[in-house]
């Protein structure tokens, strides 16, 4: 017992939470001489797949399970969104995001929380006791708040993420050993503040595991060169939350929860090069390059991954789609993309969602009309530089995101994962923590 339990008592709900960009659970379920941790964790409380966000990329995905809410609340659609009223980008960041996230729910109940690496949080907010924001932070010395984390930090090997372009390398080994540095400093730092025993909600998230599939998978599924390194950096992570486990006081809950699955990647989609092959999109005399290039011909565009949009009438600056015909316009898309296949003849699409479908709120306005959940082995892109094909067989990923088999784990008897989604991991972490939430607030429901 810490001595900030003495202080206070135990009467106070506290809740760890480790965070998992990746993690497929079947990989568990197959491998649970690899996952021992997480397979006792099962054992004494639930673990399970869960379905992820739609779209099921990490932008989209952390903030609906930090906050509890569909992106249309939230307002991070994937990694790249669109300004409205402009052909204009941003990618998302802290900022951007509209929601309120578990852990200022439990700050404004009064309790204490430490947030360490959850993606899209950048810049760290003050009103947190101690946070370091995760990936597409600038760097260690703006990402991390109060001074004191800062300094830490920034004197130790902690990354912010794993060094992607190794992984286009032929050969992976330093590609490997990056991403097991870059998992073991950010348990070292997981572990120092875990020990310190004076949050309430601690929020820390392992991002390696992503990169690692994302390069690595193909070796795990087909028996390759560098499968056992990938479950050996498995080995290595459920040791560290084993670690964490065994640091935390009885009284803590441990909960376990990844974003998405993963699958084979057999080929890097480009859906803008298909949408101009098939005549609803045009550049006219315009360089290939962004969004921005598309000329008044275009009917419809796409944004990563599998978003597609009409370029509406009233909506987009330049749109021709009529208001009037945009149901029946939507349609024709819909059905190209139901009948739209690979070159070895299979559906790219394993569901084309409508827009009203799935978000829902008040930042809504910048959703995609369609998404396209794909089948495995299609990767969806954007694409808007011109490409020679639209189906590339040769890209260095072999490991793309799936909607199905997200990966949860909550280490207390009552809890039931059964028929569960990203969006049930915030009122979880609520109730957990006994912090009040109003019926309608949130689009998911507690575990518990």
């Amino acid at each position: 017992m810490g001595l900030f339990d003495r202080l206070r008592g135990n009467d106070t709900p506290r809740v760890a939470f480790i965070g998992i960009d990746g993690l497929p659970y079947g990989l568990v379920a197959d491998n649970p001489d690899t996952f021992p941790t997480l397979s006792a964790i099962a054992d004494d409380g639930d673990g399970g797949a869960i379905d992820s966000a739609v779209p099921p990329e990490s932008s989209a995905c952390w903030p609906v399970l930090t906050s509890g809410q569909n992106p249309g609340e939230t307002g991070v659609f994937g990694f790249q969104d669109r300004e409205i009223g402009s052909y204009d980008t941003y990618v998302p960041m802290g900022r951007d995001v509209q929601s309120t996230r578990v852990w200022d729910r439990a700050t404004d109940a009064g309790l204490d929380a430490t947030v360490m690496n959850v993606p899209v949080t950048f810049p760290p907010q003050r009103t947190v006791q101690r946070m370091v924001s995760g990936y597409l932070s600038p760097d260690v010395d703006k990402a991390a708040h109060p001074d004191e984390l800062r300094e830490y930090l920034t004197e130790s090997d902690y990354r912010l993420s794993v060094n992607a372009k190794l992984g286009h390398k032929a050969d992976k080994s330093e590609f490997v050993e990056h991403a097991r540095e870059t998992l073991d400093a950010r348990a070292a730092a997981f572990s120092r503040y875990v020990e310190r025993d004076d949050w309430d909600l601690f929020v820390g998230v392992f991002t390696a595991p992503d990169r690692i599939n994302h390069f690595l998978w193909g070796d795990y599924a087909e028996d390759g060169a560098y499968r056992e390194e990938l479950l050996e950096f498995y080995a290595a992570l459920d040791e560290h939350i084993g670690a964490i486990r065994k640091a935390i006081p009885d009284d803590v809950r441990l909960v376990v929860g990844s974003t998405h699955g993963f699958a084979r990647l057999r080929y890097d989609v480009y859906c803008n090069e298909w949408l101009e092959r098939e005549g609803w999109l045009s550049y006219g005399d315009a360089d290939h390059g962004a969004l921005t290039d598309i000329d008044e011909d275009t009917r419809a565009y796409s944004l990563v991954p599998g978003r597609f949009y009409l370029n509406l009438e009233g909506r987009e600056p330049e749109g021709v789609v009529p208001e009037s015909e945009y149901e029946s316009v939507r349609a024709e898309l819909q059905d190209a993309l139901k009948a739209w296949e690979g070159p070895d003849g299979k559906p790219v699409a394993k569901r084309v969602v409508e827009r009203e479908t799935v978000f829902r709120g008040d930042h809504d306005e910048i959703a995609p009309d369609l998404v396209v959940i794909p089948n495995e082995g299609f990767d969806l892109k954007s694409g808007f530089r011109s490409h020679d094909e639209v189906f590339d067989p040769d890209g260095p990923r072999t490991g793309m995101h799936t909607f199905e088999d997200a990966a949860l784990f909550i280490d207390h008897p009552d809890s039931n994962i059964e028929d569960a989604d990203l969006l049930d991991v915030a009122p979880t972490l609520l109730r957990l923590l006994d912090v009040d939430y109003g019926r309608t607030d949130l689009d998911g429901a507690s575990l518990i």
